[in-house]
């Protein structure tokens, strides 16, 4: 095989940002051989965008059967990502899937062990981990050049969605169709990078706003505190409402700090640990001598196609991912926590009582109303 042939299964906003990547040739290793999508009404749309000679199916699994793909990018409503993700599995497909890896753990975990099962590659289109800040947080924390870590605070208030986009699909930020809001359309990448960064905490405590400044039945603004096994905090707060937004991801250990803000990587280290400093100062005020530091990386990136590349070399020749699938469940973990502490008014201890989100959840699925709206496509472009 010397080009990875893709089938898309759902061709709306972001399905057709990758449509155009690959139809453009902007991974040399992938072809765009295939299409599907179950909404007959949004076909003759399609064309316009894949042209007439690229097949386009109605249904999945005729797609997968075909024999016309190698792998298939996901990209439909989140409740159908694990049952798709499994189907083109057990077909042998290697199989790429959209942001989040499903709406609540216990349907991932099985996707996961499916995984393990099939011998095929799979991944997640966390296109944030690929961009060079995060890269170095990472190496600035694995290496142990930041000490232990103490606290963490990740402002993500940058995901602006007017009510106009909401509107654009019935499935949207209802929990019958979406699952959730903010915490499970825009900030999975955030959580994701977050335990991958920091790690998985033992507990946490959320306020979710559910339709606080949208006509929505899912949460648009949401802030957590949660606590980690040797100590360390970590606080994080998001909402689509607030214009402008920040981007600004701090971490703090013993040995220094970084921040992530506005395309930059800022680096302040201490010449003794503060752990240390504190075993041997007897002067009263003062505080460790600190320098900033000056690191330079390369410009950001957090490009889709930077995912599809990777995805590529680990199917041809067997690179690490960037991304791997059964990584999803993590920063999901942390959103269905998120959810639990707001609907029971309480602290959420990991592992997440799987059974009692669910039955919570079902319980506002039953109450979710279908919205009548036209499905639209929106251009997407950017908004990553």
């Amino acid at each position: 095989m010397e080009k990875v042939r893709f089938g898309i299964i759902g061709v709306g906003n972001m399905g057709t940002v990758h449509a155009r990547y690959l139809l453009a040739g902007t991974v040399k290793e992938a072809v765009l051989s295939a299409v599907c999508d179950n909404n007959p009404q949004k076909h003759e749309a399609i064309r316009q965008v894949v042209g007439e000679n690229i097949p386009l199916f109605s249904d999945a699994e005729e797609m997968l059967q075909s024999g016309l793909i190698d792998a298939v990018l996901i990209v439909t409503p989140h409740y159908d990502h694990p049952a798709l993700a499994m189907l083109a599995m057990r077909n042998g497909i290697h199989t790429l899937c959209e942001k989040p890896a499903g709406v609540y753990t216990a349907q991932v975990r099985e996707m996961n062990e499916c995984a393990q099962q099939c011998d095929v590659v799979f991944g997640l289109m966390y296109n944030q981990r690929p961009n060079p800040l995060y890269q170095k947080v990472k190496d600035l924390i694995d290496s142990g050049e930041l000490g232990e870590i103490r606290r963490s605070n990740w402002i993500i208030t940058n995901w602006y969605r007017s009510q106009s986009y909401y509107d654009s699909g019935s499935w949207r930020a209802t929990w019958k169709g979406e699952g959730g809001g903010v915490l499970l359309n825009q900030d999975p990448h955030q959580l994701d990078l977050w335990q991958w960064l920091v790690g998985m905490p033992v507990r946490l405590r959320a306020f979710c706003q559910f339709g606080k400044h949208r006509k929505i039945e899912v949460e648009d603004e949401v802030t957590a505190y949660a606590e980690y096994a040797n100590g360390a905090t970590g606080v994080f707060i998001t909402t689509v409402a607030e214009t402008p937004g920040t981007n600004r991801l701090e971490i703090i250990g013993d040995k220094g700090k970084v921040v992530v803000e506005e395309g930059k990587l800022r680096y302040w280290r201490l010449r003794e640990s503060e752990t240390e400093f504190n075993a041997r100062w007897t002067g009263g005020f003062g505080e460790p001598e600190c320098w900033e530091v000056l690191i330079s990386t390369a410009s950001e990136c957090s490009e889709h196609h930077v995912i599809t590349r990777n995805f590529c070399a680990a199917v041809l020749r067997g690179e690490p991912l960037i991304a791997p699938g059964e990584e999803g469940i993590r920063g999901l973990t942390i959103s269905n926590a998120m959810h639990l502490s707001s609907w029971t008014d309480g602290w959420v201890t990991l592992p997440l009582d799987e059974e009692l989100y669910k039955t919570l959840l079902d319980e506002r699925i039953t109450q979710s109303v279908e919205k009548q709206t036209e499905s639209k496509t929106l251009d997407a472009s950017g908004t990553w």
